[in-house]
Parts: structure tokens; sequence; C-alpha cells
């Protein structure tokens, strides 16, 4: 049964819309080009990816910030100063990502990026910043990439995908899993990942097979043999997801997808997918049903001031603006990009909430996963 159309163009409508309703329900939006703040605020820029294959994970990562910053205004900001909230529109392109970070850098009272979103334009940022072309904290982006050298200004607190992947077959090596296929849902994702995959399979001792979707994903699917692995390693995003598990669905064969945390379960549930499939999905965040403060915080927050789910995504926005504002509201000096810089730079362990960051010797602070099925029968557990 094809998934309903509204839904398969999802990102379409998010194109068309999602943007316009962020700019009318958040004070602190800023689109490219209009002034973003007075003289006494202080700015924290978020640079976020819209681009088709990317905006089902930068519009959840957004509103949770979004939320954040508006609690922390309403709260009285830091130390009774207002804090704009700059949302930044890429398209993931070189250029256009240029284009943002020369707005950012043009920004006299922008302080830090916080929260950049999804994964390819973390890395691209993450990347300048470490070519010299950034003099600005880059803080808690959604950087999944674990091969990805991270410099002196970048400030990762979320588990990256070798962290992800490791604790996702963990899991299931009661199963004797020897054997991985991979998935890439797009020519895209096989160029940005499948280097990284490789080595990590490699590190676990895993055999791997891959498969590069190039056309309809649906059809990738259907193709696959009676000797393609039982466990399936997707790499991609959740329509694509959805459509992928209608061609598995034609087969005789049960088979296990593992899914990273760009993958959404209770969208794809929504979606009615994958329902003749078990899907697992790891997330660097706790669930959000969890009774840790910073998660009742969070689901309290978004329900008060947005008519949106809670999600593993959103969830994750939400504590990246939290550990930018402990971190700046700790900092007893003017606050200032140098000031900001250096503040970050202490690399301080921090318990926001009950989310514990801790940075490592790679200047990275994530160990943190936990994972969510989605069953036969329709349920979410985890």
């Amino acid at each position: 049964m094809p998934l309903p159309h509204s839904l398969l163009n999802r990102r379409h409508w998010l194109q068309r819309a999602g943007l316009l309703t962020a700019s009318a329900a958040a004070p602190g939006w800023a689109q490219p080009g209009k002034p973003a703040a007075s003289s006494r605020s202080l700015v924290v820029a978020q640079l976020v990816d819209f681009s088709e294959g990317q905006q089902d994970v930068s519009k959840d990562f957004l509103i949770g910030s979004r939320a954040a910053w508006q609690d922390i205004n309403a709260r009285g900001g830091i130390r009774g100063r207002q804090v704009t909230h700059l949302a930044v529109e890429t398209d993931g392109t070189p250029s256009s990502v240029r284009t943002a970070l020369n707005e950012v850098r043009d920004n006299a009272n922008c302080l830090v990026i916080s929260g950049s979103a999804g994964d390819l334009l973390a890395s691209q940022i993450a990347a300048i910043s470490s070519q010299g072309g950034l003099n600005i904290a880059h803080a808690a982006p959604w950087l999944q990439n674990s091969s990805l050298e991270v410099d002196d200004k970048t400030f990762p607190i979320f588990a990256a995908r070798q962290e992800q992947i490791a604790y996702a077959l963990k899991n299931l090596s009661v199963m004797g899993v020897k054997v991985l296929g991979t998935i890439y849902a797009s020519p895209r994702e096989h160029a940005a990942y499948h280097v990284e995959v490789e080595r990590i399979a490699a590190s676990m001792q895993l055999q791997l097979q891959s498969f590069q979707n190039t056309g309809d994903v649906r059809q990738l699917g259907l193709k696959l043999t009676t000797s393609t692995p039982g466990v399936l390693l997707f790499v991609g995003g959740t329509p694509e997801l959805a459509q992928f598990t209608q061609g598995l669905e034609k087969q005789a064969r049960l088979r296990y997808i593992v899914a990273l945390a760009d993958v959404n379960l209770q969208t794809l549930m929504q979606m009615g997918a994958a329902r003749n499939t078990p899907v697992i999905a790891t997330q660097p965040v706790p669930m959000t049903t969890a009774s840790l403060p910073v998660v009742r915080q969070y689901r309290e927050t978004l329900a008060r001031l947005f008519d949106e789910p809670p999600t593993p995504l959103s969830l994750a926005g939400f504590i990246a603006a939290r550990y930018t504002f402990e971190v700046l509201n700790e900092i007893d000096t003017p606050l200032t990009r140098q000031s900001v810089l250096a503040g970050f730079q202490q690399r301080a362990s921090l318990n926001i909430g009950g989310f514990r960051i801790a940075f490592n010797a790679q200047h990275r602070s994530g160990t943190y996963v936990t994972q969510s099925m989605m069953t036969l029968d329709g349920r979410l557990i985890g």
C-alpha cells in the first residue's frame, strides 16, 4: 500500500510552510539580511540545513532549541539580558554555508554558534573551523560524523555515529551477528558516509555488504535476495526508510533494520511504514518519556510553547541550547566572542538536568546512547 501523498511529501510541505510557521512563532527567528537584535541583546546563532535531505532533522532540532531559548528568556535570560536566537537557514551547499557564516561573523552581537544541524552542515562548519576559517565557538552541533577531527573551537556533546552503531550492534550480538548489510538511501549518503561506516565495521570485525540506492529506494528493498544479511544498517532519512520498508515487506524473510539518530520513529509510525519489519533506532539523548529533570523540563516547555510532539531530535536541540546557556551563564567576565570561546575551551564537565557532559582527549563528549524499537505490532518500546 503506497504511503499517503501528504506524508511522502512532508519535506516539500516543510519547504513551503515550516519556516514561515517558525518565523511567526518565535521572536528570535531571523532570516539572512534582516537585523537580528538590539545593541543590548546577546545573540546566539543557529545554522540549519533545510535542504530536502536534511530538513526533517533540522526542523525538529530547531524547534527544541527555540523552545529552550524562549524558556531561558522567560526566566530572565543571562544575568538579566535577553538572548536573541538567530536561526540562519542554509540549503547545505558550501556557498550557502559560507554566506551564513559571513552573516554570523558580521553580526557584532553574536557570541556563539549553537546547535548547528544536520550532520552534513555541522561537519562543514567544523571543517571550516579547523582550517582557521572561523573564530567563534561552535557549541553542541549535531555532529554525527565520528571520523572528523575536532578542533579547539568545536564542542560536540552528542554521541557520534560510531558510538551509536556500536551500541546497537552490541545489543544484537546475542543473535550472533557477523555480517551486516548497509543500505545507503542515495548517492549523497554513500559519498558522505561509506568510508566511515566501513571503518567502523572493520573495527568491530564485521563483514559488510553495501547497497547504494540510485533510484527508487522502494525498488532496492524489493531486489534484496535470500543471501542479503538479516540485519541491515540504514543510512538515510525517515521518508526514505519508510519507502525502503515497503519494498522489504514484499519479501518473506524477516530482517531487522538498525537506523541511526536522523530517523524519527514517531513519524515512521504515522506513515504506517515498517509494519512487518522491526526497526531499531539509536539516539544520543535520553528517551523522551524519561524522568530526568532535563527531559521533564523539555516536555513541559514544548507543550507550553509549541503544538509539536516530543521527539529525540527536538530534545537534542533543547539540550544543545541548555548546554550553551550553562556555559555562557558561568562566564564571569564581560561576554565577548573571545571570552565566550575561552569559556567553552575550558571544556568543563556539566550535568544538564541528568544529561552528563564530560569531554575526552579527542574533544568529544559523546558516549550516551539509548535506542527505541518499533515492533511488528506497531508499538514503540525502549
